[in-house]
């Protein structure tokens, strides 16, 4: 009978967990977590950066379509929109995430704005009314189609995405 009850007890008392079980399981579960959201943070910024380089070659074959009709890409203003929206007669700045409408012709029913929200895209008339360059600020420093550049200020990663015509 003593041995019946000890028995008992000893299984009772294995039923439960230690406090050090669960702090193992605890940590274990907090490294888990803390991985799988800093992949999923870099796998936003590259979804981001592949929209970045998506909208830029958008806008630059708007460009194309604008040389075509107008024979010369559009200036810039100093900072880095395209003047290129109104009439022959009034030539207005473009507004980021606005229409790009000239002379009643829509190029972009939305020139795009960044996917973050925080930075525009850069246009940027490098040559006369024959040559233009687009920037975009890439998040991913490891991008395979980013230029590492330091003379850029407006990019903080030093990393950016550049089209030409």
């Amino acid at each position: 009978m003593y041995n019946e009850i000890r028995l008992k007890m000893i299984t009772a008392a294995k039923k439960g967990f230690s406090l050090i079980e669960l702090l193992v399981v605890v940590s274990i579960i907090g490294i888990l977590t803390t991985l799988v959201y800093a992949n999923l943070n870099a796998a936003r910024e590259r979804a981001r950066d592949a929209v970045r380089k998506s909208d830029l070659k958008n806008i630059q074959t708007a460009l194309r379509m604008f040389y075509n009709d107008a024979n010369k890409f559009p200036q810039n203003n100093g900072e880095y929109y395209i003047v290129g929206c109104g009439t022959k007669t009034s030539v207005s700045m473009c507004e980021w995430g606005g229409p790009w409408t000239y002379n009643g012709q829509t190029y972009m029913s939305i020139l795009p704005v960044d996917p973050s929200g925080t930075t525009s895209y850069y246009h940027y008339i490098s040559t006369g009314d024959d040559d233009f360059t687009l920037y975009a600020c890439l998040e991913n420093k490891s991008d395979d189609k980013g230029t590492d550049t330091t003379d850029l200020t407006w990019c903080s990663s030093g990393r950016v995405f550049i089209l030409r015509p």
